[in-house]
């Protein structure tokens, strides 16, 4: 004990920094330490020294030793006669030996060493495999001979301060007590990556909580009862469904069944910790066991859909969907307090739903006034293993998770590892030690926990349902299960993996092993176990025989934020006029063209602002930009909330937006939008506008579940090019377009797509409007090609001025947004105006007898073929502008067309043959054209061939393109065409 009391005195009272002020002096002068201490200094490395910091506090910058002086000697005691003596001081004890120490010290830093490697590497030896196959390797990290101790030393007792943490009570144990517990703590069922976080706290808060031990008397009775309770009804469901429902793909949780009682442990954990919504979102296996175990969907509902049945009442149309891609929602009672749970709808493409389901969370929250804390809404995502490993989009959802436009107080990620993916292994699968690495990215907290232990499981999930309360932080909880089937019930998985089945096979479930322990523990019979079982099996057959005449009566999705709105496939009428006074748009006018008198805006913002006051000053030249505002602003006022992100999105790519002004002198944020009038009662609603990570897939995503969660703000997401949502392409598909039939799940998103042929190249010019064409049908969608600020104005309020919601795809301008002709004035705005489909022609012709062509188009090219027709002085080709081209207005297209019974009509566009709007409007066209009765009933295409690139990249080579299918249209020759005729 001589060492230890040694050590003990060195890192005590007065003497605590004593070690790290020798190492601080040594550092600065070799020379000035005791020789004693320099091999124990020169054999320290790296991680020694911040093992050491760890345990003392101490900062390791190097620094000069300084040798305080003697203190002055104590005055004479009051009352003492001059010259009188001072009581003798007590002789201050020997200076500790330092041979002594250093040997104590050496013994203390190299079990910290150990302690330490524990905590960063002890997962590696975790037995978190439940079939016994992934048998972990003997890693020398946590060898104490590695660390000098041989077997003479492992009952010696070793100083170790503050460095055990909570492990072990006192300052000393024997190094077989350390290895005790250090193993108990990080190499049981749960294994813990924590020390990869830079942030002290929280890296502090998981170790207490993993070393304290406490979760392995945590549970008492009833919550033991509890989980075996959860573990019943989650596999007597899916038993229920194998033996009613053979060989039907249900993608079941067998091998997984803890899943359930960590999905109870996360909500009921932050129930009680003031959450009111939780918003899951989960790809297909194990979903029909959430759906009824967790959500509380009725049995008989689930088994109704077994049978074939609809989801959604007769009266609403749709597809519909498979039943494991469906979701619902419900209000549950959790520690005395109503919390609503809903399951977000999804397709097969796994991990697509992730930010759907943050954007909902991020709006709950929003619509709670959670703006600063945000604790109030829970995003809780279900993951496969290979899923999480494999797709990129699990790193855009993490990525976003602390930006300022899209953080929701943190997200919990439960990984359901099924150690394969369809048949792939994890060699095969991810290039990482698990699965779940991608999440050290954005310093999450991961812990992997055997799925074959429910209170290992359950313990881990409060605890980061905890952690997400205390830190506003993802945390990541991979249970390592395993899938008793193959990828469905009717797959042979053994194909593939024949010696994981076989051990599969000769697995007890998770339940029956469970209920095993607790028989041993005194805590439920055996008797009462099969009685529980039996008796959800009974329930779950009643609900079986109840399906056969369920039927949903009613839709539960326009209710809370949706009430008032109609239901899905439900839109008909013509729109209502979304024009303004006057004095609003003045009022909103003003707002965009001021800044604060201490505002230091940049000179060329300046210009543009006295330019916006000049515009509405005189009412006309309202370019795109200030149309956008001026729809924005009268919505404010009106109530209603607008949210933009995109990347760039606050100055607009173009540097046509300027919504967020910044001082050029302290870079303060202004936003004049925000500052109409103040806010409150008779104030206005805020404009939030985002520039956002350099993601696409993740943050359309997002903006789409923030729609879904808030009808009542206006939603938007702005491509930088047109082409970028390329790769957004799944969220475009699985949601937006098709989300509404499938799942009656409506939206009113609004996506801005830079479109426009301008020499540009391949990249920079088509927003591929022909893909979005392609997928609209049954009103699902809106796509636009506006030509004029005033319809873009109106375009974006009917988006909250309809009593319905659909998405809307605006093919937006690039070089329109500063052109001469390609503006509007503020009549055009005004009380009684509308959005227009269709734009006839404006010019005065001499008469509709005399037009002998008409060319139809959409966007830019129509101030192309203006300017071209006004240049050669033609006065018998008339120009009309489909603004909006689905859905399709056949009706308002008549009109504008039936005078000119004699004329020939054209289609124009600048996009290649095979791309843009031609073979959407070919036959359309052609419909109304024969309804009519003209002479010509075929359009005639004008425009560039078919390609297999959307434009060239070589600017001469463009302009000859150009001009060739605008004179084309106009039905002129070339300059030699004519010459040589």
């Amino acid at each position: 004990m001589a060492g230890v009391d040694l050590l003990q005195t060195a890192f005590s009272g007065a003497n605590a920094a004593y070690l790290a002020d020798l190492y601080a002096r040594w550092v600065s002068d070799p020379g000035s330490v005791d020789p004693s201490f320099v091999a124990l200094f020169e054999a320290m490395d790296e991680e020694a020294k911040a093992v050491l910091q760890d345990a003392s506090g101490a900062s390791w910058a190097p620094r000069r030793f300084e040798i305080e002086p003697p203190p002055p000697p104590a005055p004479p005691a009051k009352g003492a006669a001059p010259g009188t003596k001072e009581p003798a001081r007590p002789i201050p004890a020997a200076a500790p030996d330092p041979r002594a120490i250093r040997a104590a010290a050496d013994d203390s830093l190299r079990a910290m060493q150990l302690v330490r490697a524990f905590r960063v590497r002890g997962h590696l030896d975790a037995r978190l495999d439940p079939l016994g196959l992934q048998i972990p390797k003997p890693h020398a990290d946590l060898d104490p001979a590695t660390y000098g101790f041989g077997p003479g030393d492992l009952d010696r007792p070793i100083y170790l301060g503050r460095a055990m943490g909570s492990l072990l009570s006192g300052d000393s144990a024997s190094m077989n007590q350390i290895l005790g517990a250090l193993r108990s703590a990080y190499c049981g069922p749960v294994g813990v990556e924590f020390m990869h976080i830079q942030d002290p706290a929280k890296r502090l808060w998981v170790q207490s909580r993993i070393e304290s031990g406490a979760w392995r008397n945590r549970f008492n009775r009833d919550d033991k009862h509890r989980i075996l309770g959860q573990l019943t009804e989650a596999e007597g469901f899916e038993a229920f469904c194998q033996k009613r429902y053979v060989g039907t793909k249900r993608f079941g949780l067998e091998g997984g069944e803890t899943t359930i009682p960590a999905l109870h442990a996360i909500i009921e954990q932050a129930a009680r910790d003031g959450v009111e919504s939780v918003a899951i979102g989960m790809p297909h296996r194990g979903r029909l066991n959430t759906l009824v175990n967790v959500v509380r969907k009725p049995y008989t509902a689930i088994f109704s859909e077994f049978a074939g049945a609809s989801f959604k009442p007769d009266d609403i149309q749709g597809s519909g969907d498979v039943k494991y891609h469906l979701g619902t929602s419900t209000d549950v009672e959790i520690a005395g307090r109503t919390v609503h749970l809903s399951l977000q709808p999804n397709p097969s493409h796994l991990e697509a739903v992730d930010p759907v389901v943050v954007g909902k969370v991020r709006a709950s929250q929003d619509n709670a006034g959670d703006t600063q804390n945000r604790r109030s809404a829970l995003g809780v995502l279900l993951h496969g293993d290979a899923a999480f490993a494999g797709q990129g989009l699990v790193y855009e959802t993490m990525a976003m998770s602390q930006l300022i436009g899209y953080r929701t107080g943190g997200t919990i990620h439960l990984v359901v590892n099924n150690q394969i993916g369809f048949t792939t292994v994890s060699a095969h699968a991810y290039s990482g030690l698990y699965c779940t690495d991608v999440a050290k990215a954005v310093q999450c907290p991961i812990l992997h926990v055997n799925g074959d232990e429910p209170e290992a499981v359950v313990f881990c999930a409060q605890l980061c349902a905890e952690y997400r309360q205390e830190f506003g932080a993802d945390i990541v909880l991979d249970i390592v299960c395993y899938r008793r089937h193959g990828h469905n019930e009717s797959d042979e998985p053994a194909f593939t993996q024949p010696t994981m089945y076989k051990a599969i096979r000769a697995r007890p479930t998770v339940r029956t092993l469970y209920a095993e322990r607790l028989a041993r523990e005194g805590v439920v019979s055996a008797e009462e176990a099969q009685s529980g079982w039996d008796a959800f099996q009974n329930t779950l057959d009643e609900a079986y025989k109840a399906a056969q005449g369920y039927r949903p009566n009613k839709a539960d999705w326009f209710e809370g934020r949706w009430a008032g709105l109609r239901p899905p496939n439900a839109a008909s009428g013509a729109d209502q006029p979304t024009g303004v006074s006057d004095d609003t748009l003045q009022l909103v006018g003003r707002a965009l063209g001021t800044v604060p008198s201490d505002f230091n805006a940049n000179p060329k913002i300046t210009r543009q602002l006295e330019a916006k006051l000049a515009m509405m000053s005189s009412g006309e030249n309202i370019d795109w930009a200030t149309g956008e505002a001026l729809a924005f602003g009268t919505l404010l006022l009106e109530g209603h909330r607008v949210r933009l992100s995109g990347e760039d999105c606050q100055r607009g790519t173009f540097s046509q937006r300027h919504a967020v002004l910044i001082d050029q002198v302290n870079q303060n944020e202004y936003v004049p939008l925000n500052n109409i009038r103040s806010r409150g009662a008779g104030g206005q609603a805020g404009i939030e506008i985002y520039n956002s990570l350099l993601s696409e897939f993740g943050v359309l995503g997002f903006e789409y579940g923030y729609s879904l969660a808030d009808p009542k703000s206006l939603v938007l997401w702005e491509a930088q090019f047109g082409d970028f949502a390329n790769g957004a392409q799944v969220i475009i598909d699985q949601f937006i377009a098709s989300g509404e039939s499938k799942w009656l799940r409506a939206s009113g998103l609004v996506l801005l797509l830079p479109h426009g042929y301008e020499g540009q190249g391949p990249e920079h010019s088509s927003a591929r409007l022909e893909r979005y064409l392609q997928l609209c049908a049954e009103d699902n969608i809106q796509v636009c090609n506006i030509t004029t600020p005033a319809n873009y104005f109106h375009a974006l309020r009917r988006q909250l001025k309809r009593d319905y919601r659909k998405p809307l795809v605006v093919m937006t301008p690039k070089s329109l947004l500063r052109h001469k002709l390609a503006v509007s004035t503020l009549a055009d705005m005004e009380a009684g105006t509308s959005f227009r489909t269709v734009i006839g022609e404006t010019d005065e012709l001499g008469g509709d007898a005399r037009v002998r062509r008409v060319v139809l188009c959409s966007g830019k090219v129509y101030y192309d073929l203006v300017a071209e027709r006004r240049e050669r002085g033609l006065n018998d080709v008339a120009i009309a502008r489909l603004e909006q081209i689905y859905p399709f207005d056949d009706a308002e297209l008549a009109r504008v067309l039936a005078p000119y019974t004699n004329a020939e009509v054209v289609w124009c566009q600048e996009e290649p043959e095979n791309m843009g709007s031609w073979s959407f409007v070919d036959r359309r066209i052609e419909a109304v054209l024969r309804r009519l009765g003209l002479k010509h009933n075929r359009p005639v295409y004008a425009g560039r061939v078919a390609a297999a690139s959307p434009a060239t990249g070589l600017a001469r080579t463009h302009a000859t393109e150009q001009a060739a299918l605008v004179r084309d249209a106009l039905g002129v020759r070339a300059e030699a065409d004519e010459r040589a005729a």
